[in-house]
Order: C-alpha cells, then sequence, then structure tokens
C-alpha cells in the first residue's frame, strides 16, 4: 500500500499555520476539528453548488454530502499545492460535471427534430442567464423544463461549455448533443412566450 504523504507545516510561518492545524485536526479524527471542516467547507460548497445546480436547488444538499465525503476520504492525500478551498471547490466543480453528465446521458434521444431545425429565432440565453432583472423568471422556466432539457441550458450557458464539450462529457456525439441542446431552447423559447403577461 502506497504511504499516505502527511501534511506539513508552512514553512516561513515557522509552525503549523491555521489551515494546516485544522486539516491535522480532521485527519487524528477530532470531533471538533472535524465539525469545524464541515462548517468552513459548506460556507465555499453551498453557493457554489447552488448557482451551478439552478433551478434544481433541492440537489444542492445531496451533491455537497458528497463532495465533503470525497473531500473527507481524499483528505489524507492532500499535498497543500493549493488552498484548501480551492482544492474542495476542485471537487465539487467535477461532482457538477459528473451529474450533469449522467442526467444527459441517461437524457432521451427521442424528439421532433424537424421541429427543431426549423427553429428561427433563439432567444438570447447569455443575455437572459446574466440580467438579474429576469434571472428569477429565467429560474421559474428552467424549472419547468424537463431536467435534461434545463441541464443542457445551463451547462451550454451558464458553465460556457461548448457543444464538443458536453458532447464529450455525456458520452453522445455532437449531432445527438445539438439536438437535444435545440429541442431545449425551443421548449424554453415557447415556455418564454407563454409566460409573457
Amino acid at each position: 500500500m502506497e504511504a499516505r504523504v502527511p501534511i506539513v507545516p508552512i514553512a516561513d510561518s515557522g509552525g503549523w499555520d491555521e489551515e494546516g492545524r485544522l486539516l491535522a485536526g480532521v485527519l487524528a479524527k477530532d470531533r471538533k476539528a472535524t465539525a469545524e471542516f464541515v462548517d468552513r467547507c459548506a460556507d465555499w460548497l453551498y453557493p457554489f453548488l447552488r448557482r451551478r445546480l439552478l433551478p434544481r436547488s433541492e440537489l444542492v444538499e445531496d451533491l455537497m454530502q458528497e463532495v465533503l465525503l470525497a473531500a473527507w476520504q481524499g483528505l489524507p492525500d492532500f499535498r497543500r499545492d493549493a488552498s484548501l478551498r480551492a482544492w474542495i471547490l476542485g471537487i465539487a466543480r467535477h461532482k457538477v460535471e459528473d451529474y450533469y453528465r449522467k442526467q444527459l446521458r441517461d437524457a432521451d434521444a427521442t424528439g421532433d427534430d424537424d421541429a427543431a431545425e426549423e427553429l428561427a429565432v433563439v432567444p438570447l440565453f447569455d443575455e437572459h442567464l446574466d440580467m438579474a432583472a429576469r434571472q428569477g423568471r429565467v429560474q421559474q422556466v428552467l424549472s419547468a423544463l424537463p431536467e435534461a432539457y434545463a441541464l443542457a441550458l445551463i451547462w451550454r450557458y451558464r458553465e460556457e461549455k461548448t457543444v464538443r464539450e458536453m458532447a464529450q462529457l455525456a458520452g453522445k456525439t455532437e449531432k445527438a448533443m445539438e439536438r437535444l441542446l435545440a429541442r431545449a431552447r425551443e421548449n424554453f423559447r415557447k415556455r418564454w412566450s407563454d409566460a409573457q403577461p
């Protein structure tokens, strides 16, 4: 079995820094240190995950637990090349991508391709997702979409993934991903228009 790399003190501080002491406490299975570790990580994780999972905010807690468990299990290997926050958020980013990948891989590939190809006007999603005044309405429309459509739009426009990246991560062809995005955009556009006051 491979030897674990111990957490080392920061050389220029003359000893353990606060983060190093916290991590050493967690590795020593100190309950107080573990509770502080969870609290600190939760403060970083919750807004990070919430932003990436909206409108599916009910998934934030479950994904946060997955990230914390993965971090706790990987903590003995954490070499402190980056800050604890950067390391935790990196794990979270990968967990969110895994979630998107699974949902999009399982998405129903059937649909009305002709209607998607005939689509002439597509709302400018970048503007809709970035404008604070419309954010609530965008979230409302996204929450009404089938999950695969909402996730595809979030991944493409909020996370700024290319169609190629999305296809590779979801295990689909680029053409299949383009069709899924076209159906998602059309569905969004219809619901957006129907919700106009």
